[in-house]
């Protein structure tokens, strides 16, 4: 990181920016062609590997792409502020954000499935147990993420 005075330091702080933040950002590549696209995420940490579960259909250009290239990138940025200032080259902005790489799989095990959109679930609210019916599991397609590097990034008002 360029900027070490920005640099965010330990896991648990990282992650609690990821928790502010609405969407991830996915980064897919393939035939020499970068793809981005917003998406709902949870998240788990299991000895200090963290896991990024996602959730799209079952077909269609991000499906296409992970069958090429596992490899991906995400970012999450919030709390993003302008600050104005009296000349334009002074002003500047506050935010948070989180930069990561790791590898990209469909879940197939429909447990493992389920655990993936409990956490998704939980995340944005959800409130007990949810159930989901033999239809709605086979028309949704769950996505794993395990995260090889990860990095926060801050900036507050000086």
């Amino acid at each position: 990181m360029r900027r070490r005075d920005r640099e965010v330091v330990g896991l648990e702080h990282i992650l609690a920016i990821l928790d502010k933040c609405e969407i991830i950002r996915l980064g897919l590549s393939t035939d020499n062609k970068p793809y981005i696209v917003p998406m709902n995420f949870a998240y788990e940490v299991i000895d200090d590997q963290v896991t990024i579960y996602l959730h799209c259909a079952p077909e269609g250009r991000k499906i296409d792409m992970i069958a090429q290239n596992h490899n991906v990138c995400f970012e999450a940025d919030c709390a993003y502020r302008t600050l104005d200032a009296p000349a334009a080259c002074e002003w500047a902005a506050e935010f948070e954000s989180v930069i990561g790489e790791g590898t990209i799989s469909i879940v197939a095990e429909e447990t493992q499935k389920i655990h993936g959109l409990d956490l998704l679930m939980k995340r944005y609210g959800f409130v007990g147990k949810p159930q989901y019916q033999p239809n709605q599991l086979a028309a949704v397609t769950v996505l794993q993420i395990f995260v090889s590097t990860i990095a926060g990034k801050r900036k507050r008002k000086a």
